[in-house]
């Protein structure tokens, strides 16, 4: 998640001024994604697990798309947090639980899990059912938060992975191909930086003042000169991680 969409104007007025901590992280999965699907071979059958929207369907026509989700979060969730408001499940292809997959082992070619871990209670469960369903030398894709604000609640069970947890849980059954942070400590502080007046609206009843703005401001401009010196501070902290692997 990023900002409230009522930001959109000041969301483009810090990207233009400080691109090196521009609010990047839904844009750079994003793009992640879409390349690492391109490079799937046409014709082999994939599972979106964890689909909500199918939002991810665009860039998949060139393979076999199932999509698999619990179709409980009704976009409402129970008024905590962050909610989308609307949130349409009606088109999804298996209605389940994401560890109790009912389709017979290694059904899919591809499988992939975008987002979705942290709305799980048993991450390491979803893991295994995945492995479970996933052909030998397929292929699993996986991004999910390093750090996460609470989010579609009540289906909101972990803040984020480290890239430990994916060589832990990961490392026995699959061959890691790839395994990219999304942004880092710089960028994710001043995401959060820019939530605060949508922040300080819900909670605390109030607008940021302009003296506040500007003080917010110059605390992005820190960021963003300490950002173009940045070297590896994404093991300390990031939006999340992307992996690609190959099951042995």
């Amino acid at each position: 998640m990023e900002i409230a969409s009522g930001h959109d104007n000041a969301k483009r007025w810090i990207n233009r001024l400080l691109p090196n901590v521009a609010l990047t992280n839904v844009a750079t999965r994003e793009k992640w994604l879409e390349q690492t699907l391109k490079k799937i071979p046409a014709g082999l059958k994939i599972l979106d697990a964890g689909a909500g929207e199918l939002q991810y369907k665009k860039w998949c026509n060139h393979l076999n798309y199932v999509s698999q989700d619990f179709n409980q979060y009704d976009g409402q969730g129970n008024g905590a947090g962050l909610q989308t408001e609307e949130f349409d499940t009606s088109k999804i292809d298996i209605v389940s639980d994401i560890t109790s997959i009912p389709v017979p082992n290694e059904s899919f070619d591809v499988i992939m899990c975008i987002e979705v871990l942290e709305h799980v209670p048993d991450p390491n469960q979803a893991v295994r059912e995945l492995t479970r369903v996933l052909k030998k030398g397929g292929f699993l894709i996986i991004t999910a938060p390093f750090c996460s604000i609470t989010h579609f609640a009540p289906y909101h069970f972990a803040t984020g992975f480290n890239r430990y947890f994916y060589q832990q849980v990961l490392g026995e059954s699959y061959t890691q191909l790839d395994l990219v942070a999304n942004g880092n400590y710089y960028q994710y502080l001043a995401q959060e930086i820019m939530r605060v007046p949508m922040v300080a609206q819900t909670y605390s009843k109030t607008k940021v003042n302009p003296f506040q703005m500007g003080l917010l401001f110059l605390a992005l401009r820190v960021l963003n000169r300490l950002n173009k010196k940045a070297n590896s501070s994404e093991e300390l902290l990031c939006f999340g991680y992307h992996f690609l692997g190959q099951k042995k």
